[in-house]
């Protein structure tokens, strides 16, 4: 018999050796149990995050009291299961040590059948400072990192955001933050489950390779059973004399699972049971996508490919960068997960790059990655830094993480890719990490965090020497050799890339355009104009970005009217890039007017980030001959900050998310501007070609149309069509260009799909004036429902409901004179259509200045 016993729920917890224990709660951690005891201020709000620094210094105990149920205690064999420990933890059962932890992405067993009593069991868990455990170490051995962290965080193998990030507080959550439970096991269990799929002549047959842990020869049977989206159940058994056998079923009409955009996403659940025919000794339940995925490379005229393959279909990559959606990972809800995912769905996105800087996720997000159809490219857990790869110690416990993850998520079909790290060896080769120091002394981590002087005066103030040499090479060999051999082992089907960005050749232009993925900050790090990303041509852009401050409902939960500046303490406090408000201040005067007031500049910066990112993907897809797919930089964010991301941390939607809806829309109508000229492109996705017309115009920003015409449109599957290059030469001028604007639609048959417009002159000098915008508004069923109009070219609208977070059709778009655009969105629950025209607003680019 198969028994569980969850340990999750009530704990207590104190600050090692005081006195005093305080209410807990399991899955959780220190600082949302200090928080929920009112011991601590909220780290999210004004500059709080300095005074929990204190947090991560101190050692903390955990403790609970249970009784183990009779049917359990029964069993052959228990097990106390940890599946996520944050992160240096002793655990002692009735006064019995177990054992210690130093991984928070290993799952930890310990055998305790001897150790349990009928009665009350005490099950205690100390954890140890992690800032205790790098300082002494970084002092003796510096690592290079990143500068914005705590140094000393690649001695850890705990998420390295946690350390600081340059969008990221120093929070560094202790804890017990996934589940934790008892197990009890008769005769034997499955100790591997290894499923792979084999697609041939239109069948697909699911093969499950099993190995077993066992504490008696019994014959046993193992029993798979394939559960089909047509309801169809398909049933395999195959006896087990040893300790592995194979077991296999065939589905003779696969369904196929496809990424988002390219089909539909039909999930198999398979269940393997392991039993003698009269009990259940073991079962494992999977989710299972029938689908084949390659990552293509072949040789071109620019180099060499980089383009998923999925159902020999080749993919365009469309998508973001996803780090930790709450620096304390334990609060967030499934509800808040799926909508951040289901927000990406709803942008046409069909890839998530979990970045290597975070931890691999739960399985929650890989499950909803499967249901919605979004690729997943997995980095493993290591970036930006140095790592102590030629301690066998280390590499040792990384070999155990590497095993228990790709094992666990190795069957999924969300899964594209395992990368090995992220820009560690674009840092080798181009960063001068040999020999740089650039963080601080350990003394002078220690004046911002006193508890940490004991360990400065036992060191004193060392300046060590570090081999490079023997790191570079280690490096090489562990990303280069020993990850991938792993990898192949676990998961020959996944493909494994070392680095991101990487050519694939060690240390020789990872972040080049001809082969292998890249990594694009000259615009935003270097200053460079958004024009600057029509000269990259990488065969797969998997990095770039620009930042925006987050929208003004979220910046109210951080910062008082009174810190409403840009350069007020506060808002640089929630801003954790070098400059970073500077650099978007800088952009903006090349783009904009000086906003009239902070919601104004709060407005601009949103319409910045998204047009700057609009400007890079049209481009790459426009080349999606060469270019193979593009992830900005990032989908989410992890606390209230000026960032990349698209969503808030609440949620909330930026100007980037609306408008990476129109840009990665399936059909995506481009404009190629250069002035005079106006090149018009229509992009595909379909696998099939596209029928339409688009109809343009030049008129002035009032609407008088001074030449129009219209292009039929046959457009290409899997490809980008360019239609036409329109050259106004005879009629743009020095002095009408601010007053003059070029309109492209795109139609089907009476359908309007897209809508875009090109400027003479930059957006700063257009001779704008009042729109004059009419919003009707109306309800049809639940869905409240705006029609726009304006009598003057309107740029940017943002509409919004005071007091809701309400998500539009459609928004921060354009409006040329005379046209009526229709928007809707969910009406807020026991509103009336008079309510939702009270909380109606509209402005535009006309009215932040």
């Amino acid at each position: 018999m198969l028994l569980h016993q969850t340990l999750t729920g009530k704990w207590q917890f104190r600050q090692a050796e005081a006195d005093e224990w305080y209410p807990a709660q399991v899955p959780g951690g220190v600082h949302t149990d200090l928080l929920a005891a009112g011991l601590i201020p909220d780290p999210f709000v004004a500059d709080n995050e300095k005074r929990v620094q204190w947090i991560a210094a101190t050692d903390w105990e955990y403790r609970r009291t249970f009784t183990v149920e009779a049917g359990l205690l029964a069993q052959q064999q228990i097990f106390l299961v940890g599946d996520g420990l944050d992160t240096l933890a002793e655990v002692t059962l009735n006064g019995q040590k177990l054992g210690r932890t130093d991984n928070m992405f290993r799952q930890y067993r310990w055998e305790v059948k001897s150790l349990l009593d009928e009665g009350d069991n005490e099950l205690s868990i100390t954890f140890d400072s992690p800032l205790q455990y790098v300082a002494p170490r970084q002092a003796e051995r510096p690592m290079t990192g990143v500068p914005h962290a705590i140094p000393g965080g690649p001695y850890l193998r705990k998420a390295p955001c946690h350390f600081g990030w340059d969008w990221g507080p120093k929070l560094l959550p202790i804890g017990i933050w996934q589940d934790i439970r008892l197990e009890g096991r008769n005769i034997a269990k499955f100790d591997d489950v290894h499923l792979r799929q084999h697609h041939q002549n239109g069948t697909v047959m699911i093969e499950a390779a099993i190995s077993l842990e066992r504490w008696q020869d019994d014959d046993l049977t193992a029993v798979m059973r394939v559960s089909g989206p047509d309801g169809v159940t398909l049933i395999g058994e195959a006896s087990i004399s040893g300790d592995s056998q194979v077991v296999a079923v065939t589905i003779e009409q696969p369904q196929l699972w496809w990424p988002n955009g390219y089909g539909d996403q039909p999930l198999y659940q398979v269940e393997l049971a392991l039993t003698d025919g009269d009990h259940l000794y073991d079962r494992r339940s999977y989710q299972v996508g029938l689908r084949t995925l390659e990552l293509r490379q072949v040789d071109d005229e620019w180099g060499k490919s980089f383009t998923f393959v999925v159902n020999g279909v080749p993919i365009f990559a469309k998508g973001a960068n996803w780090i930790p959606a709450d620096s304390f990972p334990t609060r967030l809800t499934t509800d808040h997960l799926e909508m951040l995912i289901r927000a990406a769905v709803d942008t046409h996105q069909n890839m998530l790059r979990v970045w290597g800087g975070g931890f691999y996720e739960e399985e929650r997000f890989y499950d909803l990655c499967d249901q919605y159809g979004i690729l997943v490219w997995q980095d493993f857990i290591f970036a930006c830094s140095v790592y102590p790869m030629d301690d066998d110690a280390f590499l040792e416990n990384v070999r155990r993480e590497v095993d228990d993850n790709v094992r666990r998520l190795r069957h999924r079909a969300s899964l594209a890719l395992w990368c090995g790290n992220n820009e560690m060896e674009w840092g080798w080769e181009s960063w001068g990490w040999a020999g740089l120091q650039a963080q601080p002394e350990l003394d002078d981590l220690a004046e911002k965090i006193p508890e940490l002087k004991p360990v400065a005066r036992q060191l004193g103030r060392r300046r060590p020497s570090v081999d490079w040499e023997i790191l570079r090479d280690a490096y090489e060999q562990f990303f280069f050799s020993t990850l991938p051999e792993w990898v192949a082992h676990a998961d020959s089907a996944t493909p494994y890339w070392p680095s991101s960005p990487s050519s694939n050749i060690p240390f020789t232009d990872p972040n080049g355009q001809a082969q292998g993925d890249a990594h694009y900050w000259d615009v935003w790090h270097g200053g460079q104009p958004f024009t600057a990303y029509r000269d990259q041509f990488p065969r797969f852009m998997s990095e770039f970005g620009f930042q925006a401050l987050p929208p003004l409902a979220t910046i109210r939960t951080f910062a008082d009217e009174a810190d409403w500046n840009m350069t007020s303490y506060i808002m640089e406090h929630h801003q954790k890039n070098d400059s970073g408000n500077g650099l978007i201040i800088g952009q903006m005067a090349q783009t904009f007017r000086m906003p009239q007031d902070f919601p104004a500049l709060v407005y601009l910066s949103l319409i910045l980030q998204a047009e700057g990112i609009r400007y890079g993907v049209e481009h790459w897809r426009r080349n999606m001959h060469r270019v193979s797919g593009t992830l900005y930089w990032q989908l989410n964010d992890c606390w209230p900050v000026a960032s990349w991301s698209s969503l808030d941390y609440f949620g909330r939607w930026k100007a980037l998310h609306y408008a990476a809806r129109r840009f990665y829309a399936p059909i995506m109508l481009s404009i190629e501007d250069a002035p005079p000229q106006m090149g018009l492109h229509v992009t595909s996705d379909l696998t099939q070609p596209w029928i339409g017309t688009v109809r343009w115009s030049l008129e002035t920003l009032g609407g008088e149309v001074l030449e129009s015409g219209e292009e039929a449109v046959s457009a290409a599957a899997l490809n980008s069509t360019h239609i036409r290059t329109l050259d106004f030469a005879d009629r743009i001028t020095d002095d009408n260009r601010r007053r003059l604007v070029f309109v492209a639609e795109l139609w089907q048959g009476s359908e309007r799909v897209a809508l875009n417009i090109g400027l003479f002159a930059p957006n700063k000098h257009l001779a704008l004036v009042e729109p004059e915008l009419t919003a009707k508004a109306h309800q049809q069923g639940d869905q409240l429902v705006i029609d726009l109009t304006a009598q003057s070219l309107a740029r940017f609208i943002e509409v919004s409901l005071a007091g809701v977070d309400a998500v539009f059709s459609d928004n921060y778009f354009d409006l040329p004179a005379g046209r009526t655009v229709r928007l809707s969105c969910p009406l807020p629950p026991g509103w009336t259509i008079d309510q939702a025209r009270a909380a109606l607003t509209v402005r535009s680019l006309h009215n932040s200045f």
